[in-house]
């Protein structure tokens, strides 16, 4: 009896397969079909190779963050450590420090700015899984009134390092010296160049954003689950309007109200 002979795909199945194919599979499939005689075949593979190559770069640029964090700091436990909300003018300046193992890798950090609300929500999550410690503090707007921004991180950095609960090796710092830690170690732009580093700089965003939201349940007319508490025009015309709230920085918003109001 004659055995019916295997239908073979069609291109529009082969682009599908091109298309969803596992970052491993990819090579080896664009080598297979690239070569095929249907255009619509030969384009997939093409795409599928660019994003192949698109990945496999994304993949080096994390791993590169992870030996960057280990040449600084050696083999010890490196402790990272961001800031978010320097320049708002209402809510609370948030300092992260976490430490990270080297394995698992956690792909797609980066410096929290360059990343989508949903990917630092998912990043935070995949960071809270797999970190050695995390440490977050919180310097609330009258104490930055009273102290000042410069005094405001250094306290804020001290706090967070001191929450993580462990003894660095290093302290990896984004930007310029703070001269918080005797591990200490600064680097320009760190956020976006050390893995541990990036992780706090998530961290911090993801929480103070979520602190923001929730405050905008009780000042709704300062529009903050918008704004996070930054000077958007909104905000600041809220705050000429009704002046400053009681989570209101009062010296940050002296160049739009002649007076200071609390709320």
């Amino acid at each position: 009896m004659a055995t019916e002979g295997v239908r073979a795909a069609s291109a529009r199945e082969i682009a599908a397969l091109l298309h969803d194919a596992p970052l491993d599979e990819i090579e080896a499939l664009a080598k297979r079909y690239g070569d095929d005689p249907r255009a619509q075949v030969r384009k997939a593979a093409a795409q599928a190779l660019r994003r192949y190559e698109k990945q496999m770069g994304e993949r080096q640029r994390v791993l590169d963050m992870y030996q960057l964090e280990r040449e600084l700091a050696g083999p010890g436990i490196a402790l990272g450590v961001d800031e978010v909300g320097r320049g708002a003018i209402a809510g609370p300046l948030t300092v992260c420090a976490v430490a990270l193992p080297s394995e698992p890798v956690i792909w797609g950090l980066n410096d929290s700015k360059q990343l989508t609300p949903q990917k630092r929500e998912a990043l935070a999550a995949r960071i809270a899984e797999v970190a050695l410690a995390i440490g977050i503090a919180h310097i609330e707007p009258a104490s930055i009134d009273a102290v000042g921004m410069g005094s405001a991180i250094r306290m804020g950095m001290s706090q967070a390092i001191e929450n993580a609960g462990i003894e660095p090796d290093a302290v990896l710092i984004d930007g310029n010296p703070v001269h918080v830690h005797p591990r200490e170690k600064t680097l320009v732009k760190g956020d976006a160049r050390v893995a541990c580093i990036a992780a706090a700089s998530i961290v911090a965003k993801v929480t103070r954003d979520a602190m923001m939201c929730a405050y905008a349940e009780d000042y709704p007319d300062y529009h903050l689950d918008a704004c996070k508490g930054y000077g958007s025009a909104e905000h600041i015309e809220a705050v000429r309007a009704l002046g400053c709230s009681p989570i209101h920085r009062v010296s940050f918003c002296g160049n739009f109200l002649e007076t200071p109001r609390l709320f």
